[in-house]
């Protein structure tokens, strides 16, 4: 692979790692204004429904960027195809292109002599 691709990967990773971070953080904090919602809650209570709120808003998360990297994925795909398909179909119209008007070139050419 070439450094410039490792480089944009391993910095895509660390982007990656940072986000799905920040993402846990902000299911801890969503868990914890939950339960500052219910002061009748012990503490050990607290902690429980704190956990397994955050451990679901985790696996949500989980979920749906598996989907929408799985879309992307499929996107990708989709476009590239396309692309393909466009670029040959220019290249066919630029021969075309250039062979008409090298054939009007010659016909005038024989036709003027």
């Amino acid at each position: 692979m070439k450094p410039d691709k490792e480089s944009a990967r391993g910095l895509a990773q660390v982007e990656g790692y940072l986000l799905w971070n920040a993402e846990i953080e902000e299911a801890r904090r969503q868990a914890r204004r939950f339960t500052d919602a219910l002061p009748w809650l012990t503490t050990a209570q607290r902690e429980d429904v704190e956990r397994v709120y955050a451990v679901d808003r985790i696996e949500a998360c989980r979920d749906t960027l598996t989907r929408i990297a799985g879309r992307a994925h499929e996107l990708r795909g989709e476009y590239t195809e396309r692309y393909d398909r466009l670029r040959a179909r220019c290249v066919a119209l630029s021969v075309l292109a250039v062979s008409t008007v090298g054939g009007i070139c010659a016909a005038l050419t024989l036709i003027v002599r």
